[in-house]
C-alpha cells in the first residue's frame, strides 16, 4: 500500500466535526509521554505541558492530540506511564468529561487503533486511595484522522499524525518498537539517537514531507495538519496548505496549533526569565493568527 493509498483511506474513513468560528481548538502532537526515567523525552517538558494545558481547558478550547501522545513503544504498558504523569491524565480527563478531547493514534500509539485494546487499558484505572477501579477515558475513540469541517464556509480541515506518508514507520511499526525496546531505548540514555526516527534522521523527514505535500496538491490543496516529524510547519497563503504542529518534546519548549475565531496559529510555551529572575511559563506566538478561508481554494 502506497503513501497515496494510506492517506486516502484516512481522509475517507476521518472521523469528522463540525466547527464555526466560535470554534476553540489547540492541537499538540508527540508527547510521548513515558515513565519519568532518563530515556523519558515529555519528563523536561511535562510542568509546561501542563499548564499549557490547563490554560486551555479554563479558556473553553478543545484538545486534539494528532498521535504519539503515549510512549508505547518504550514501554511497555499504559500503566507505568499513567502512575508517572498523573496530574496530566486527570486534566485530560476533565476535557474527556466535557466532551472536549479528541484524539488521534500515531506510530508509537498504534496499538490504540484496536478499540479492545482501549477499552482494556484506558476506560478505568486503580486508585489506592479507594481499593479499586475508577474512571479514565470511559467510551473514548481513538482515530486515524479526523476532518474539521467548518458549518457555514464547508472548508474542511484534514488532520492525521502523518505517519501514513512514512512506509517504514506504519507498515512495520512492531518490528520498530521492538527495535525501540531492545536497542535505541538504552542507546537514548547515552544520547544516541534512533536513525529510523524521522524527527531525528533529517533525510528521512524531507522525504516524507514532499510525499505528503504530494498527496496534498493532488486532492485540490486540503489543508493538512500532521505531527510525526516534530518539524513545525506554517504555509503561506497560496502556497501548499501543508502545517505541522511540532511537538512536546523540544528542549525546553512546546509546540502547536491554535484555531480560534476562525484564524489558525503556531504558538510556543516556553519558560522565560523576568526582570527579576522569577522563572515563569509563557506562550509566544510564532506564526499568525491567519484567516483559515486565505487557505480555501475555490
Amino acid at each position: 500500500m502506497s503513501s497515496k493509498s494510506r492517506l486516502d483511506r484516512a481522509y475517507k474513513n476521518a472521523h469528522r466535526i463540525r466547527f464555526d468560528d466560535t470554534s476553540k481548538f489547540i492541537l499538540f502532537s508527540d508527547c510521548h509521554r513515558g515513565d519519568n526515567s532518563f530515556a523519558d523525552d515529555f519528563a523536561n517538558n511535562r510542568n509546561i505541558y501542563f499548564h499549557a494545558l490547563k490554560h486551555y481547558f479554563t479558556e473553553g478550547f478543545s484538545y486534539c492530540e494528532l498521535g504519539d501522545g503515549d510512549e508505547l513503544w518504550e514501554n511497555l504498558s499504559f500503566d507505568t506511564i499513567l502512575n508517572a504523569h498523573k496530574n496530566v491524565y486527570m486534566l485530560m480527563k476533565q476535557f474527556h468529561e466535557d466532551n472536549r478531547l479528541h484524539m488521534i493514534w500515531g506510530n508509537h500509539d498504534m496499538v490504540y487503533r484496536d478499540q479492545k485494546h482501549v477499552d482494556k487499558n484506558l476506560s478505568t484505572y486503580f486508585d489506592p486511595k479507594v481499593g479499586g477501579d475508577v474512571e479514565l477515558f470511559c467510551d473514548i475513540k481513538y482515530h486515524e484522522a479526523i476532518v474539521l469541517e467548518h458549518s457555514e464556509t464547508k472548508q474542511e480541515l484534514f488532520l492525521c499524525h502523518g505517519h501514513q506518508a512514512d512506509w517504514w514507520n506504519y507498515l512495520f511499526w512492531k518490528l520498530s518498537r521492538f527495535m525501540v525496546r531492545i536497542l535505541w531505548k538504552p542507546l537514548n540514555v547515552m544520547g544516541i539517537a534512533d536513525p529510523t526516527s524521522p524527527a531525528k534522521n533529517y533525510k528521512e523527514l524531507i522525504k516524507i514531507e514532499r510525499r505528503t505535500k504530494k498527496w496534498i496538491v493532488e486532492n485540490n490543496n486540503l489543508v493538512t495538519i500532521t505531527g510525526h516529524t516534530h518539524r513545525p510547519r506554517f504555509p503561506e497563503p497560496g502556497d501548499i496548505p501543508f502545517f505541522n504542529d511540532g511537538s512536546c518534546v523540544h528542549p525546553r519548549s512546546i509546540t502547536g496549533l491554535e484555531i480560534e475565531k476562525g484564524q489558525i496559529s503556531l504558538i510556543k510555551w516556553q519558560i522565560a526569565t523576568t526582570d527579576n529572575g522569577t522563572l515563569k511559563i509563557v506562550r509566544v506566538l510564532l506564526e499568525g493568527p491567519t484567516p483559515l478561508i486565505d487557505y480555501k481554494t475555490a
